[in-house]
């Protein structure tokens, strides 16, 4: 199962990629794991992506491709993967399918999780984390027992600085002004998935797990 994992900040997307790794049994393969990764290890590639990001630059395309395909080139995803993260954009989706065709294998599914902006700032908002064991928390749907308390270690409770209405309203927007166009590009190849993240996360799990089909 070879399969591309999109959705904005908010939407459950972590949750759902750890359902769906365990499920297909495929490694989740995440740009910004492949940069530090290679970054660690001092390897060619990360050289020239840590010369960028030292820099406060994008990676550019043409490296992060590089990074992602040879990652994809690895042993343990000859039987599938999951990239989340990447593509970021058209032209990385068209320099993925060029590889892709290149070693005579192809994307089954792009997985798209759909959550309307309004709920996901109130969503983003509503966090609350554990300055002690990191423990997240949603005054709304997720509340602890005593407010401002957590509940796994008693630790106190903090709201992220850029968890205001104001950032995350603008980094969601962000999100979907880049990813719009890439929507589209799989679209036309008739390969997308588009997800109500708005229900529960078991209902999510099951359209996706619906839409993906039997392991391949």
């Amino acid at each position: 199962m070879r399969i591309i994992l999109l959705g904005p900040p908010g939407a459950g997307k972590g949750t759902q990629a750890a359902g769906i790794v365990e499920k297909y049994n495929i490694p989740h393969i995440s740009t910004g794991d492949i940069f530090r990764k290679n970054i660690k290890e001092g390897t060619e590639l990360g050289k020239k992506a840590k010369g960028y990001i030292d820099q406060g630059l994008l990676v550019p395309d043409e490296l992060t491709v590089g990074l992602v395909t040879d990652r994809i080139a690895q042993p343990d995803c000859e039987k599938g993967f999951m990239l989340d993260g990447f593509p970021r954009n058209v032209a990385q989706a068209q320099h993925l399918d060029e590889y892709l065709k290149e070693v005579g294998i192809s994307l089954d599914k792009v997985v798209n999780i759909e959550v309307d902006k309004d709920i996901l700032v109130g969503r983003a908002v509503g966090r609350r984390i554990c300055k002690s064991c990191g423990a997240t928390y949603h005054v709304e749907f997720n509340p602890p027992k005593v407010d401002g308390v957590c509940d796994v270690c008693g630790g106190e409770l903090y709201q992220r600085a850029d968890d205001n209405e104001e950032t995350v309203s603008k980094r969601i927007q962000v999100y979907l002004d880049e990813t719009k166009p890439l929507v589209n590009y799989y679209s036309e190849e008739g390969i997308i998935a588009n997800i109500n993240g708005q229900q529960s996360i078991e209902n999510v799990f099951g359209d996706i797990v619906e839409a993906l089909g039997s392991e391949k």
